[in-house]
This record gives structure tokens, sequence and C-alpha cells, in this order.
């Protein structure tokens, strides 16, 4: 089951969108909000697994709220500005609908991440099992699959367009999004410290105050991912 708010300032929209949830088994409406901020002082007492996001304008007027909301949760945009999508995925959105809203493609999107939600829910609850070295992926570098095992990987960093992967040998740079890479890598030994980093734990050499030594790199710690990612240490220290 997936606890899902609706963030809009339109009553026919909210209204669309309850009914949509309704006709949805594994979806459990929780509440909707005319605004980001009345919806993220919400969450800090009733958390929520789905947050239903309408923008108006560019995203880097809701970069706040979508790193906050996303540090717990799921997001899917809604607009009826269809130019928006390009960067609503660029911000790692699990999907972006476009006004006026069709059942179908809401449930499309809601499916996404309901599976999502059950994959990453199944692996951190297995983590404890999981092996910590060996295995690999494939990451696509221009026109080609290129094998990457998972030991070498340093650091990932979220460029506009692309991924940059920085392994023992080489960089590789490859036109995906963050939450594509996020993904692929193993929640258990890859963390996302920053909108724009992913690191590998088992490759991190200090941290000081707001920021991770990896090799030759110092990465920031945003403020959104700080204590999930001091958690996750506190995990391994004290097992």
């Amino acid at each position: 089951m997936l606890k899902c708010i609706i963030v809009d300032d339109q009553p026919q929209s909210v209204l669309v969108l309850r009914n949509f949830i309704r006709k949805i088994p594994f979806l459990e409406f929780v509440g909707s909000f005319k605004n980001p901020k009345e919806a993220l002082d919400s969450l800090k007492i009733k958390p929520a697994d789905l947050i239903i996001l309408d923008i108006k304008k560019t995203l880097q007027n809701n970069s706040l709220s979508m790193s906050a909301f996303q540090l717990n949760s799921m997001v899917i945009l809604t607009s009826s500005n269809p130019k928006l999508a390009l960067e609503g995925f660029e911000h790692d959105a699990i999907d972006f609908l476009v006004k006026p809203l069709v059942f179908e493609r809401f449930y499309r999107a809601v499916e996404k991440a309901y599976k999502f939600k059950r994959a990453t829910g199944h692996r951190k609850q297995d983590s404890h099992s999981l092996p910590l070295k060996g295995g690999f992926i494939f990451i696509k570098e221009a026109t080609r699959l290129l094998r990457v095992d998972l030991d070498d990987i340093f650091y990932v960093m979220g460029l506009k367009n692309y991924v940059s992967i920085l392994t023992k040998s080489h960089r590789i740079v490859s036109l995906q999004t963050m939450r594509q890479v996020e993904d692929l890598l193993p929640a258990h030994r890859f963390i996302r410290v920053h909108r724009s980093y992913l690191v590998a734990i088992d490759k991190i050499i200090s941290v000081e105050k707001s920021q991770i030594h990896v090799k030759d790199k110092v990465i920031p710690i945003g403020d959104m991912y700080a204590a999930r990612f001091m958690k996750e240490l506190e995990k391994i220290t004290n097992p």
C-alpha cells in the first residue's frame, strides 16, 4: 500500500486525483495541500510514500520542496505545461503527467511507483544478507553498453543531462539520470548524499562537517540527505 498526498491549488484537479486514487487498491489517500510548505509541515507528522505535485513554472522554484519530498517519498509531477517534463525527469521525478489527467496514464505512473517501492523495500529488508563485494552493472556509453564492476566505482556525479561515473581505471559519461543509475546500484553499497552525488560507502575515506572525502574528491553532503546518510553510517559503525 502506498500512502499518497496531493499538492495542488486547483480544487478540480484535487477532486479528479482523489477519484483516481479511490479506484486503485494499492493507493491510500492521506491528504491534499494547496502548496508545498503545507505539505512538508504535514509530512513531519504523517509520512507518505508518494507525492503528487503540481508545478506551473520552472522546477528551479520548486527544487527545495522536490529535494525535501524525495528524502523519504517518491514524487510524480503534474502540469499543464508539457515543456517541463524534461526538467522533471532531470530532478528524478518518478513520472510526469500532463493535464488534463487521464486515468489510464495515471495508473501507469503510480504502478511504476508501487513497483519501485516494493523493489527497494525488499532490498532494504534483506540488505544484511546481501554481498558487500563483487557484482557488476551495464552502463550505456555513447553507442555501447559497458560492463562496470561495482567494486571499481568511487562515486557518481550528476551533470545537466548526463552522469559521470568515476571508476578505478577511468571516468564514464552516460546519458542517464541520477535516479536511473541509483536504481541500478545496490542500496546497501551506494548512497545518495546530494542531489548531484552518489558515493560508494566502502570508498569513503573520511567525513568532516558537511563533506565526504572519496579518493581525491571532496563531495558535499546536501542538507536534505544528511540525516539519512549519518543514519546509514551509524548502522555500519554500530551493527
